[in-house]
């Protein structure tokens, strides 16, 4: 009988041991399972053609590095700092864990290899310098990771570090990932071959790329980056161009890089499948960050107006301080609701526009009180066309148009931002340029010079430094743009 209740004794065990451990695998495979996410996007049109579990927010891993490259890229184009530039490597990044490039502490790298370090190596150290160069310290650099996250459209993504390590909140999701890559792609062409590269020179040594094994087995691979922690799983943010098609491929969650090889492989041919052989390229819209959208709230320009001095009368000119409503119904057509965001950011001091022209001289005020009182116009013209309006009679060469006065204090240089069909048109680019970028062209002179393939509108009365760093902000924002020298070269 003892031996019978010993039996029955062993069978229970066994089978709440059983089921205790059922449970357990069986929690854990569902765990597994839940973290696994995928999408694939017509790189060209940004089209989801695929998606699953693309909103789930995921431990990102070193896919995390994307970000840090691309506010790397962002911080050299806007001339924060240069790819020479000497970093010092502080104790915390040379005692990042590994994968790392070997940095020392008190060592100096250029920034260059920092960024081929990360890219290629998928370098912890490296990130962390790369976080500290361009902000001065990690914390600050997350920051400026979310914020650049949230202006491009990552709506789900918070960032705490520059490397991707496992840490509470650091999370992401397929589509943002998604999202990250084809900005890479479009934002930084001129740095996205990095991520093809089976290897590269990072100075301290040679160093082989994480993902070189999908790049070798996939027609057509070109990038972008791994990821892999025990929280995060394999993951991979795969592109690949065949004839005029690109895809973008992302897995979260996989259980091993040869299973997400695989997987990632399988979307990509469905990608291409599905996505037609011809389609218009949608380039991402320009980054649309926090800063600038608070600062065009909404704009009271009566209060901005009410303490502006009516200009007066020109020297050597007939004719009253007051204005023609002839003057101002002509520039109210022409600048519209420019003018006034002008008047109420500051940008033309005092409140005018001085337009000048074959006959006359017209100082156009912008009080609304005048307005209101001048009668309506009689007609109103077809066309806004500025070098239509004027007299044939004034030679061609005295056609200028200044809508600023300089205070650059005698300074020489000047940028070009392109000819255009008309005056007006070069007007229009110039002062939403002017608006853009109030940072390095206030107190510019705006010009607009007619030659013999158009009109060119140009920023004169800029140091050299100041036209270098013009262009390179303008560039960044998809606008062409060519330093003036003060011989015209």
């Amino acid at each position: 009988m003892t031996t019978s209740i010993r039996g029955r004794n062993a069978l229970a065990l066994s089978v709440f041991l059983l089921l205790f451990f059922g449970i357990l695998f069986g929690t854990s495979l569902r765990a597994s399972a839940a973290q696994y996410a995928a999408m694939v996007m017509d790189a060209r049109t940004g089209e989801v053609l695929h998606s699953r579990n693309a909103d789930t927010r995921l431990h990102p891993a070193s896919l995390t590095k994307m970000m840090t490259l691309y506010v790397a890229f962002e911080a050299v184009r806007k001339g924060e700092i240069g790819l020479d530039t000497k970093v010092r490597i502080s104790k915390k990044a040379a005692n990042e864990v590994p994968s790392k490039l070997g940095l020392r502490a008190g060592q100096t790298i250029e920034f260059r290899y920092l960024i081929r370090a990360a890219s290629v190596k998928s370098a912890n150290d490296a990130a962390t310098a790369i976080g500290e160069a361009v902000s001065g310290s990690e914390a600050k650099f997350a920051r400026r990771m979310n914020r650049t996250a949230k202006a491009i459209g990552m709506t789900r993504t918070t960032f705490k570090n520059a490397h991707g390590l496992t840490e509470s909140g650091h999370l992401s999701t397929a589509r943002d990932m998604t999202i990250l890559g084809r900005r890479l792609f479009y934002d930084y062409p001129e740095y996205y071959n990095l991520f093809s590269r089976r290897s590269t020179d990072a100075k301290i040594r040679t160093v082989a790329n994480t993902n070189r094994k999908f790049l070798a087995a996939y027609k057509g691979a070109d990038g972008i980056k791994t990821g892999y922690t025990r929280a995060a799983g394999s993951n991979l943010v795969a592109s690949a161009e065949r004839g005029n098609v690109r895809i973008i491929t992302t897995v979260f969650g996989a259980s091993s890089s040869a299973a997400r090889n695989k997987r990632v492989a399988e979307l990509m041919d469905m990608g291409f499948d599905r996505a037609p052989r011809h389609a218009a390229v949608k380039k991402p819209a320009a980054p649309r960050y926090a800063e600038v959208g608070s600062s065009a709230k909404t704009i009271r320009v009566s209060s901005a107006v009410k303490n502006s001095l009516r200009p007066l009368r020109r020297p050597g000119v007939p004719g009253s301080a007051a204005t023609p409503v002839g003057a101002v119904q002509t520039a109210a057509m022409q600048s519209g609701i420019e003018a006034a965001i002008a008047i109420a950011a500051g940008t033309v001091t005092p409140v005018k526009a001085a337009v000048r022209t074959g006959h006359s001289n017209l100082d156009v005020a912008t009080s609304p009180a005048g307005i209101a009182n001048s009668p309506a116009p009689k007609a109103r013209p077809r066309k806004l066309d500025f070098a239509a309006a004027r007299p044939q009679t004034q030679p061609a060469a005295e056609r200028v148009v200044v809508s600023r006065v300089s205070t650059s204090g005698g300074s020489r240089w000047g940028i070009n931002i392109g000819r255009y069909t008309s005056r007006f048109k070069a007007e229009r680019v110039l002062l939403k340029t002017a608006l853009a970028e109030m940072a390095t062209l206030d107190g510019a002179l705006r010009k607009v010079s007619q030659k013999k393939g158009g009109f060119e509108a140009n920023f004169l009365g800029l140091s050299e430094d100041q036209a270098a760093l013009a262009c390179r902000r303008l560039e960044a924002r998809g606008t062409e743009c060519t330093p003036i020298s003060p011989t015209g070269s």
